[in-house]
């Protein structure tokens, strides 16, 4: 397997794992578009046209017999924490048929690494606390930092990284392509 950067090529392959990796959740985003497919599937193409965009944090995950099939992908995207821009992890996609094969773990590692490299101070994502947790993410609002929706409560949820201060603290505000969904 090989993490590398989304290529421009890669555009509707990464449209296709996203959308059966989705098809399959329970609590996925309604379809936008008519071709029926899961939101989250559209929202990567919204997101590379949205300011927020980092080409450096969206990775796919090469596998397959030709070592050369993209299975799985992962984006962050710069959103708003208090007035500071800070990553807002998602969607994090694997193929189904490559599942349970650690793919999602790399691109999560990847992208952790990544992120903390450049300076970011850290990352937030929406998501089940039980699958997060073993990355180090925790419920954001541990850190001060307010989501979106409070409705959501511990699913929002925060991963440090070395350049984190707690006067970074405030509400969160995904990159502006969310709020289509």
């Amino acid at each position: 397997m090989l993490i590398r950067r989304e290529r421009p090529s890669d555009t509707q392959t990464v449209r296709a794992v996203t959308a059966a990796a989705f098809e399959q959740v329970e609590h996925s985003a309604p379809p936008v578009e008519p071709d029926g497919v899961p939101g989250e599937a559209t929202l990567v193409g919204w997101l590379r046209d949205d300011p927020g965009w980092v080409p450096e944090l969206s990775l796919v995950a090469e596998s397959g017999p030709s070592g050369a099939e993209v299975v799985g992908h992962v984006v962050a995207t710069h959103g708003r924490l208090a007035d500071r821009p800070t990553l807002g992890l998602g969607p994090l996609s694997v193929h189904p048929a490559h599942q349970g094969r650690g793919i999602g773990s790399a691109l999560m590692h990847t992208l952790l690494g990544a992120a903390d490299a450049t300076g970011e101070p850290v990352v937030v994502l929406l998501g089940d606390p039980a699958l997060y947790s073993r990355f180090g993410f925790v419920p954001a609002g541990g850190l001060g930092i307010e989501s979106p929706d409070p409705a959501w409560g511990d699913y929002f949820q925060a991963r440090t990284l070395s350049a984190w201060r707690a006067e970074y603290a405030g509400r969160f505000r995904y990159a502006a392509s969310f709020d289509r969904l």
